[in-house]
């Protein structure tokens, strides 16, 4: 693997909707992209859950730049319709790898970016000095890349939050890591959660596909259990928006998840903030219970779903300086834009490349959802905007990167992310608070007075 020192590429690190997206548009303004994708193709991240169906429709999940490049080969851009993830892959991601060409480098993971000649510490002319990626391939070959810039589109797909309610991987999470799985099953493949007990953790997009899925299971399958435990004190915000979300398909997931709930197929633990995970032997399979904090516990589960969020993957940025907000690690500033504690989705800005940018490092940006560090809710045209003004002021197009003209549909739940401790009678609380503790979980099937 070569580079041509006296051209160096933008190197682009991650094959996704927005790294693509990045390199079309970078293509289109005259710049060389290279792109470095960890998988085997295109999409990886996006093809582990290929089963599931996107809440935009398919003119939002086309990038502008990338829709031209790819006509003018022939092809045509889905007018209508939500596509599957495999499906998104298969007609879009796909075909647009494939125009780039060998600007796609597969099986090419990043290991470290830092500056050619300057370690973190050094200040001397830092931002004069190209980029340098390291990139180890699939059979463990490690070549040394320069860049003139460098957008990071890697996501947080492979850095899913723990079931931990501190943050850290509860006790004995790592020990039973085979009973545990953060991925949204697929009731296409129902076998390890038909007629068993299924215990789901988190809240948002992630939980509601998970619940929907487990619930398709259920009414096949007699004597599936689900339970599904929350971190908050309430359930004001677990079902999104409903009716009032700008994105119907978005706004459905609730509303089925819902059901599910108030039908008694699926039972519902609040304030369940998880401590520790425990093996218990059976005679025909372990299983596992989770404690909580404040001393309840959950019957014996098969499984459990953990859906609690995703950070970002610094590590390999480490020889860099970012400008991050400590408690998001975003780019900080956009932090106050994004931040969950505050906003909805709708409330949320699009953001461009001098947001995105890091002043200690001229020619670094995080784009994509990575640049959302922590928070949850990003949408896929958000970061087409963000990957349209990084091309153009990498390209020196000032002017053309300052416009930032996207508004983004309204979740239709306001005023950010709610109460976290939601008092027992509390409007959609239904009791279950964490506040009082009891010997064992109090479950909450909605609409049904609460078992005693």
């Amino acid at each position: 693997m070569m580079v041509d020192g006296e051209a160096l590429p933008v190197v682009v690190i991650g094959a996704g909707p927005q790294g693509l997206a990045a390199a079309a548009h970078l293509v289109e303004r005259g710049l060389e992209p290279l792109v470095l994708e960890a998988g085997s193709g295109p999409g990886a991240a996006v093809s582990e859950w290929g089963h599931l169906r996107l809440f935009s429709a398919w003119p939002e999940l086309v990038d502008q730049a990338a829709r031209r490049l790819l006509e003018a080969r022939g092809w045509e851009a889905p007018a209508s319709g939500y596509p599957t993830g495999a499906q998104w892959v298969e007609r879009y991601l796909g075909p647009l790898a494939e125009v780039l060409g060998e600007r796609v480098w597969f099986d090419a993971r990043v290991t470290g970016v830092s500056r050619r000649g300057r370690d973190r510490l050094v200040d001397a002319a830092r931002g004069e000095q190209p980029f340098t990626v390291h990139v180890t391939d699939g059979v463990g070959t490690e070549v040394r890349v320069e860049a003139r810039a460098v957008i990071d589109a890697s996501g947080t797909w492979r850095t899913p939050n723990p079931a931990g309610a501190d943050g850290l991987p509860a006790l004995g999470e790592r020990a039973n890591a085979d009973l545990v799985s953060c991925a949204v099953p697929d009731a296409g493949v129902p076998e390890r959660f038909a007629g068993r007990h299924t215990v789901v953790v988190g809240a948002g997009d992630s939980s509601l596909n998970a619940v929907i899925e487990l619930d398709r299971i259920a009414r096949e399958h007699p004597g599936t259990r689900i339970t599904w435990a929350l971190r908050r004190g309430g359930t004001t915000t677990t079902f999104g928006g409903g009716a009032s979300d700008q994105l119907p398909r978005r706004g459905a997931l609730g509303i089925r998840a819902r059901r599910a709930v108030e039908e008694g197929r699926v039972e519902i633990v609040t304030g369940f903030r998880v401590e520790r995970l425990e093996r218990v032997a059976g005679s025909a399979n372990d299983r596992v219970v989770l404690w909580s904090e404040d001393g309840r516990r959950l019957p014996p589960a098969d499984t459990v779903v953990v859906l609690t969020g995703f950070r970002p993957d610094l590590s390999f940025l480490s020889e860099l300086r970012l400008d991050l907000d400590p408690a998001l690690e975003a780019p900080r500033a956009i932090a106050v834009e994004i931040d969950p504690n505050v906003h909805s989705c709708g409330s949320v800005q699009a953001t461009g490349a001098r947001a995105l940018a890091h002043p200690g490092e001229p020619g670094l940006y995080l784009v994509g959802m990575k640049s959302y560090g922590r928070a949850p809710t990003f949408l896929a045209m958000a970061g087409y905007e963000q990957v349209r003004s990084v091309a153009a002021l990498l390209a020196g197009d000032l002017a053309g990167a300052e416009p930032v003209a996207l508004d983004l549909p309204d979740t239709g739940v306001c005023g950010g992310s709610g109460l976290y401790d939601e008092p027992a009678g509390a409007e959609g609380g239904a009791g279950g608070g964490c506040c009082a503790p009891t010997p064992s979980p109090e479950f909450v099937p909605l609409g049904r007075a609460p078992r005693g």
